[in-house]
This record gives structure tokens, sequence and C-alpha cells, in this order.
């Protein structure tokens, strides 16, 4: 299989000879390396000798047909997806249905329209390399939690164990190979008893009605003896397998402290204060790191409502020495601390590269790598970077995974729209993107708009969301001082009672 999905091996099967031709041609002029087979058994046995990238399969087909053909390189597949995609002049409904059951990811009907085609082929080369990061950033994970101290048991939908890590070995006494295979309530036999579990007789659990929240109960050792734990279980699908994942926590410590503080009310209040205290303090923290100086520039105006205590999404603004001006929307993954704290190695590598009158490229490196090496899997921060010279009336502005920005004119209409064309930050590492700030032009009263999906995806009580539209609206024919609080009224008016689902943030900046 290829390392890096810039061509695809790629199996196409057809019996009418001539077909297969054009599709090799086709295949080969994409850059493709081609492998051909003329029926279903014979697109099997390829499949197995020569691993392919990718799947193109006839139906209708001597010896056997592309259904079971699909159904077989599926099963041979094992612990890897690749993608079938039928070509057929079949086109009724059921037909569908039965090739998407047999195994396909997509189906295409003759007369092939080559340009769907390559499309099709797109997608799924880009759906590959997001597995084949996927299957990296999985090898970093295992290296990580086998330095936690936390048991982590992965599990299939019966309950059989997958995996487990080196704490689960510590603190169950048991080797995994008496542990992999064998039901997880075989660690956990009290956990899984109570009235919403299955399988209290044998090998499986119900572990879905365990997700979203924390139990407690007691775990047995190798060697007979209980202890009190804490799981918590999350579900995963990888290749279109559920998989579920428990982080058993020993709590033996815990409760011996629990017992002492139900002895002493005045200790248990203590202990609440002080939690309180720390939570305080954490939000003083993080407004005094996100409220610098650059954000009082007199051509920034901003905004940004949280949905929590701790917000997502940040803004940033800075001056380097040389007078460029510089300024950072981001919006992280969740909501709260998590994600308040995702964006702070952002936050931090803006404000020092800034000063060092960096170039918008050297910025989104230096961001996006930080975040590949320092946040877990799932956990990314969509941006939007400018830089304006005022001296030239010229910037550069690039946007991964936020929403469109616009140049605004005097008149309050966009003049230029600067399209998301790019990942969010943290996905890829910063060898695998190709960073191109747009550069751009602007003249006397415009300004720079730009926010956060939460603007646009704030729904009403009849659940219409704002969209773009309403941000044109609210700022079509206003004076550019207006601007910002025409925005902020037609929000407040869209919303009426209904508070955003998501964390808000806006951004107007004069460009003089």
């Amino acid at each position: 299989m290829n390392t890096a999905f810039d061509k695809m091996s790629v199996l196409a099967v057809d019996d009418n000879r001539t077909n297969l031709h054009i599709l090799q041609v086709f295949l080969k002029k994409l850059g493709h390396d081609v492998i051909l087979a003329e029926n279903g058994e014979q697109a099997v046995q390829r499949f197995e000798q020569l691993q392919p990238d990718l799947v193109l399969l006839d139906i209708m087909m001597p010896v056997m047909d592309g259904f079971e053909a699909a159904r077989r390189i599926k099963a041979a597949c094992r612990d890897k997806w690749v993608p079938i995609i039928f070509l057929s002049a079949l086109n009724r409904d059921e037909n569908l249905v039965e090739g998407l059951e047999a195994g396909a990811d997509d189906y295409l009907t003759k007369p092939i329209n080559f340009v769907v085609l390559e499309a099709k082929l797109r997608s799924m080369q880009r759906s590959l390399t997001m597995q084949q990061s996927a299957a990296v950033a999985l090898e970093r994970l295992r290296a990580i939690s086998d330095n936690v101290l936390d048991a982590i048991v992965t599990a299939d939908t019966n309950g059989q164990i997958l995996t487990v890590n080196q704490a689960t070995e510590r603190i169950f006494g048991r080797p995994s190979r008496e542990m992999i295979g064998q039901p997880v309530t075989q660690l956990l036999p009290e956990i899984f008893t109570g009235s919403d579990a299955e399988g209290r007789n044998g090998s499986s659990c119900k572990l879905a009605t365990f997700k979203g929240r924390d139990r407690e109960g007691i775990a047995v050792r190798r060697d007979g003896q209980q202890f009190p734990v804490e799981i918590g279980v999350s579900e995963v699908c990888i290749d279109q397998e559920r998989l579920f994942v428990g982080v058993i926590r020993d709590i033996s410590e815990r409760k011996r402290s629990e017992i002492q503080l139900q002895q002493n009310a005045t200790l248990l209040q203590a202990y609440f204060d002080h939690s309180q205290n720390e939570q305080q303090l954490a939000i003083r923290l993080m407004e005094k790191l996100l409220h610098r100086p650059g954000l009082r520039d007199p051509r920034l105006r901003y905004k940004v409502t949280a949905t929590e205590n701790f917000s997502g999404d940040i803004v940033a603004a800075s001056r380097s020495p040389e007078g460029r001006f510089y300024a950072l929307l981001a919006d992280a993954t969740g909501h709260g601390l998590p994600a308040a704290i995702s964006v702070l190695p952002v936050l931090a590598l803006f404000y020092r590269m800034t000063r060092l009158n960096r170039t918008i490229r050297e910025l989104i490196i230096e961001m996006n790598q930080q975040l590949r090496e320092s946040m877990p899997v799932g956990r990314f921060v969509a941006a939007t970077v400018v830089c304006l010279d005022e001296i030239s009336l010229s910037g550069e502005i690039w946007i991964g995974g936020t929403p469109e920005a616009y140049l605004i004119n005097a008149q309050g209409h966009p003049t230029d729209r600067f399209a998301s064309e790019n990942l969010a930050l943290g996905i890829l590492d910063s060898d695998q993107i190709e960073i191109k700030p747009r550069c751009f032009d602007w003249t006397t009263d415009s300004q720079l708009l730009m926010y956060s999906d939460g603007l646009l995806e704030a729904a009403n009580a009849e659940g219409v969301q704002f969209g773009s539209a309403g941000v044109l609206a609210a700022i079509a024919d206003t004076l550019p001082v207006n601007r910002f609080a025409a925005l902020e009224d037609a929000l407040a008016a869209h919303l009426g009672e209904i508070p955003a689902a998501d964390d808000v943030s806006l951004m107007i900046i004069d460009c003089p």
C-alpha cells in the first residue's frame, strides 16, 4: 500500500475489455497504478495478491458477479479500509441497496461520467490519506497510553477485550495475554451485573450504556482481591468498526479519603470552597492571558461570547516593531476549559512570532506543528490569521476551518470574499499541508470582517440559523462606525431569549 496517496493502486474489474481499456487509460492519465481483472473471481485473487488501495467493480460478470466479489474483498481487507466503487448499468434502487449492503462505498451508473468518477476518486484519495494519518496518530496515542497511570482497555461490541495498556497489567496483576480475548466481565464482574447490563452469565456486556458517564464499582485482581475503581467508557469507530474504550482508575486511596471527609463536614465544605476558589483563579488567569494590549488597538472591534465559563474561541491582535498589524481569530474543538486550553499554544506562539515580524506562513507552520505535537487525537483549532501592511495598503489572510471572511467597502457591501480553503490547525503535520496565504489590497474606509462558525450557526427558537445571509444583511448600507453594533443587534434580535449553542467570536478591523 502506498505511504502517501498522491497516487493510488486501483483494481479495475469489468468483463468488457473495451470498458476495461478505457478505465485503464483514464486512471493512468490521473497518475494511478492500474490492476486489471475480467471477472469477480479474478478480482478477488488479484486483490489478495497485490493489495490495491481502491477497487472499481462491475456487477454483471461471469464466474462471480460484483456483489459476491465485493463481499469477499471486504472480508479480505481485515484491519484496513479499501474503498469499493461499483460501476454498473444497473440503476434501480434495489441494485444500489444491494451494492451498499455487499460492502460498496459508492455507486456510479454506466455510461460512466468520468468527471464524476474523477471527483469520487479524489474524495476517496483524501479519505485514505486521513485514514493513514489517523493510523500514525493511533500509534502515538498507544505510546502515550502506556505511560499513563490509569488502565485503558478497548473492547468490541460483544465485550471482548482487544487491547490493554501497561497500567492495566499493573493494576489487575495480570499479563496482557491473559486478558486479551477474554470478556471484560473477567476484570469488572460487579459493574456489569446491574439492570442495564447484558450478558450476566457470559461473554458480552452492554458497554454502550456506560458512555458519557463515569461509574464506580468493584474490580478483581488475578489473586481474587477486590478493590474499588472508577470507569468511564467512550465509543469510537475505526474502519467502520465500533469499539469501546474504558479508562479504569484504581480509587482505593480516594475511597479512604472520602471516608475521612465524610466524618468531618467542615473539611468537606473547606474542600468545596477551595475547589471554587481554584476555578475562579483559573478564570482570572485565562482572562489575563487572553486580554493583551494589542486588542485595545483603535482600529479593532471584537467580541467573544462563551457558552460556558471558558471559551474555545479566542481573538488576538498585535503590532510588530516594523508596524505590521496582525490579527487572529481561532476556534478550538469542544467547549469549556478543555477547548480553552487547546488554544493557549496558538495564542502564545502568535504573540511571540508577531513581535518578531514573522510572515503568516511561518506563523501557521509553527502553530500547526505545536498543536500536532502537544494535543491529543481529535483536538484541533480552526483559525483565521491576518497581516496588514498599512503603508502599502495590502494584506495577507489565511483561513483554515473557520468561515469565510469579507473585505467590506464604505457602503457596507463585500468587495472581496476569502474562502476557507485549508484544514484546521493540528490535523496534519506541517510538511503535509500547502500553506499559501491570500493577498489582497483595500481602499479608503474598507473593513475586514471575520467570525467563528458559532455566529453562523446561532439558531433562534424555530431552529433557523443566523447564517452568512444574516451577517451581510446586518451590515449592508451601514456606516463603518456603526457596523459592529449593527451586527450585535441583529444577532440579539435573531436569538431572542435563546442562547447561542456554540461559542461566538466576531472581529472587525478598520483598514486605514
